[in-house]
């Protein structure tokens, strides 16, 4: 998954800025650089050999450099790790269970069908549009084409990978689909609405509103369409749950994890009671997921989860899907808090957060609410003043100190 916290939708994550410019100043100086422009006059061969029209490939692939922000998002590997309860505070909050509810009247009509057509819940279709690029309004800024050939050219991993990706997104504009200035999204490729990568667009785009083309970039109803289809596809299950909250007795050391499934009956007799308290009742089986221990909530997550953790392969993220599709659906905010006395931060707080911040001196660019890393080196300083301990989060503590309600 793009990491929600750097501007995007990154699927890759915090970059200190020391190692970020020093990355990049290996890349300049490297003997692959010297031979970009002939991995891309290769490039070009290959997609006019895959049947793309040279139109399409020159115009596509007007690129003399690689795309350094890739290779510094590509190259450098996050060294910040986001506690549970600070990812699940940014992706779920009011602001995005509110923005939510209001896009999903908005579009009520193309939910519901969707729903009818693929079997997927309409809360789950929304909720991954939330995340993903919350509603629309965070799709990515690098242009694919350039994104793409540089993986390819001067990444070291995966050429083969990024090279089928870029054939397949240049297909989709050579076929009609896309107009070539719409193919901007996540470094690492993945585009649209939901976010998909070239090839899963491919094979798992549909045309949903009738225009006889597949435009998950413009189009709210194809997107929406699209990832119902996708969610169909990885096995959803129609009118099965996703994911319960629950309690897990005092000291438990039963089985967890999200393929050790059990049934409902088996899990209420290891003492596993809803997080309100009820008794579990109910049939299918399902997987218990701890994310913070025995003392902060659980869930018992069934086979649709499994479809969700498909979209990204990440629990956490799944996670985020699961409980914002339940907020959205009027279910209230989690019942069992955390287990930690510095709760994360809504999207509100990191803004006010960044301009406390400011307030102070820090030059840490502009208030985005997105926690960076020349934002964390700034909350390790204050912290470090105050003499908390210096973890650079954006948590409630540092926040009341610097006067944050």
């Amino acid at each position: 998954m793009r990491d929600r916290f750097e501007g995007r939708r990154s699927p890759a994550g915090a970059v200190m800025a020391l190692a970020g410019a020093m990355a990049v100043m290996a890349v300049t100086a490297s003997p692959a650089s010297a031979n970009f422009s002939a991995c891309v006059a290769n490039l070009r061969d290959a997609a006019a050999k895959a049947g793309i029209s040279r139109a399409v490939v020159s115009r596509a692939l007007d690129i003399s450099a690689p795309d350094e922000k890739v290779l510094r998002l590509s190259k450098v590997q996050p060294e910040f790790k986001t506690p549970i309860w600070d990812y699940l505070g940014f992706l779920v909050d009011d602001q995005r269970v509110a923005d939510g509810q209001a896009m999903m009247r908005r579009y009520d009509s193309v939910l519901r069908a969707a729903e009818r057509q693929f079997g997927v819940d309409r809360h789950v279709i929304a909720a991954v549009w939330g995340v993903e690029t919350d509603f629309g309004r965070e799709a990515g800024d690098s242009f694919l084409p350039h994104a793409l050939a540089t993986l390819v050219c001067e990444g070291g991993r995966r050429r083969d990978f990024w090279r089928g990706e870029l054939i397949a997104a240049l297909k989709l504009v050579d076929r009609g689909d896309l107009e070539l200035n719409k193919l901007y999204g996540s470094w690492a490729g993945a585009f649209g609405q939901t976010q998909f990568i070239p090839s899963t667009y491919q094979r798992l785009a549909v045309d949903f509103d009738g225009d006889g083309r597949r435009d998950l970039v413009s189009s709210v109803p194809d997107a929406l369409g699209s990832t119902a289809n996708y969610l169909k596809r990885a096995g959803w299950r129609t009118g099965e749950p996703w994911m319960i909250e629950v309690k897990v007795p005092a000291g438990y050391s039963g089985p967890t994890g999200r393929r050790n499934r059990a049934a409902i009956a088996d899990w209420s007799r290891r003492g596993v009671t809803r997080a309100d308290g009820r008794p579990l009742t109910g049939g299918g089986e399902a997987g218990l997921l701890l994310p913070a221990g025995g003392r902060g909530p659980g869930f018992l997550v069934f086979r649709n989860f499994d479809a969700i953790y498909s979209y990204n392969q990440a629990e956490s993220y799944a996670l985020a899907i699961s409980h914002l599709a339940d907020r959205l659906a009027g279910y209230p905010p989690l019942r069992t808090p955390w287990p930690t006395d510095d709760p994360g931060l809504t999207r509100a707080q990191r803004l006010h957060l960044q301009k406390l911040l400011l307030a102070k001196g820090y030059a840490i660019g502009d208030a985005d609410g997105k926690i960076g890393p020349v934002t964390r080196d700034a909350i390790m300083d204050v912290e470090r003043q105050l003499g908390m301990q210096q973890t650079g989060r954006a948590g409630t503590k540092v926040y009341r100190a610097l006067g944050g309600r």
